[in-house]
């Protein structure tokens, strides 16, 4: 079971939460970048790198029985904020596409470079699947 935290009149986020509180059995994704399963780029499209980053992330969690939904914290790399920014329309739209209306815990970061020169973002991810 999750329980998003959001202090007494703070203003509610858009697109994460403050907060997660959870129990059960911990998944932790490494840093997933925008290649496929092969490691192999599809795309140089910072949306299209960030979707298939999400998609890796829900695989990953498929292998140990989550989903999804038991994400509670993300930590998103990006090379470029301008980038990021100028494409959050598109960014909500992959988000909600591969991870659906769940908002866990988040943090956005812009680093100088990834390991793997094509990459655009890395994306690392936290699940908790509630004990039955």
């Amino acid at each position: 079971m999750h329980k998003t935290l959001l202090p007494e009149g703070w203003a509610r986020p858009i697109g994460y939460s403050n907060g997660v509180e959870a129990s059960g059995r911990t998944v932790f994704v490494g840093g997933q970048i925008g290649w496929n399963g092969q490691c192999q780029f599809e795309t140089d499209d910072f949306v299209g790198q960030v979707r298939q980053t999400l998609q890796n992330i829900v695989d990953v969690l498929k292998v140990a029985g989550a989903e999804p939904h038991h994400i509670t914290t993300m930590t998103w790399y990006f090379t470029d904020k301008k980038e990021y920014t100028e494409n959050l329309k598109g960014l909500g739209q992959a988000y909600r596409d591969v991870i659906g209306k769940h908002f866990p815990a988040m943090a956005a970061v812009q680093v100088v470079a990834l390991v793997e020169d094509r990459a655009k973002i890395e994306i690392q991810a936290t699940a908790v699947i509630p004990e039955e």
